[in-house]
């Protein structure tokens, strides 16, 4: 039907452009894959490859922001396809009941870290980002991503948020180039859940290739939007999407 194409252009939209922002898109168009009649894992797989090329259109956004960023990019990326893989494979295999019901409450706990990284910044005196050279700054980098890799591809919905929160404290305190780090390590944990969900005919293709194309567009204006309201206008977006995401994943469970 017409009017339920157009639902889900406009869904995947607003996903793009949220996920370019801060995570959590997923879930503008994950309830609607269900209200539409899929089973849930053919959801969540069809929203995962829907909304992996917009994380290209926000990632192409940011690119201004990430000068200085190869290291960080190759190691943790290396990291995020080896975590996405495994949360990937385990979604194939295991029921999802026990881990969605943990999911808003890890949202919860990824927002409300996001809200406190600057005094827990200064109380650690964490040095930023800019200058990681120690390795116990790489080893503890490489420890959290792979937790929140494995768990973008299981159920990805507030990964960005989790990852934002993970560089804050890790001391990356620049939101755009953190925005722009956390967009590309996302389409290493998608891209190999992507390649997972395929081999395993989880995926809706038609659903999905329409939807990418407004996800796509939609990151790409989320990044350039982002840029333009500044950085504070930002943490109280992603501090705000976090307990929506939180509330409505908890609403769904009653």
């Amino acid at each position: 039907m017409l009017f339920h194409a157009a639902l889900m252009f406009l869904a995947a939209f607003f996903a793009g452009v949220v996920n370019s922002i801060a995570g959590g898109g997923m879930l503008l168009v994950f309830p609607m894959m269900i209200w539409l009649g899929l089973d849930p894992k053919v959801a969540n797989a069809t929203c995962t490859v829907a909304l992996w090329p917009g994380l290209f259109g926000g990632l192409f956004g940011y690119r201004r922001t990430m000068d200085d960023s190869s290291l960080i990019l190759m190691r943790l990326g290396v990291i995020s396809l080896i975590g996405g893989g495994l949360g990937a494979w385990l979604l194939i295999v295991t029921p999802s009941l026990i881990f969605s019901r943990l999911v808003p409450f890890l949202i919860l706990f990824a927002t409300i870290l996001f809200m406190i990284q600057g005094p827990v910044n200064r109380w650690l005196r964490v040095p930023a980002a800019e200058h990681e050279s120690t390795n116990g700054w790489w080893i503890a980098a490489m420890i959290i991503m792979f937790f929140s890799a494995m768990y973008g591809g299981y159920f990805g919905a507030g990964n960005g948020i989790l990852m934002l929160a993970t560089m804050g404290l890790l001391g990356l305190r620049d939101i755009h180039r953190a925005n722009g780090i956390k967009n590309f390590l996302g389409i290493c944990i998608n891209g190999i859940a992507v390649f997972s969900f395929s081999i395993a005919h989880m995926v809706s293709w038609p659903r999905s290739l329409w939807m990418a194309v407004a996800a796509t567009i939609g990151g790409y204006i989320g990044a350039r939007a982002a840029q333009r309201v500044g950085g504070v206008f930002i943490r109280r977006a992603v501090v705000v999407i976090g307990f929506v995401i939180t509330i409505v994943m908890l609403w769904r469970m009653r």
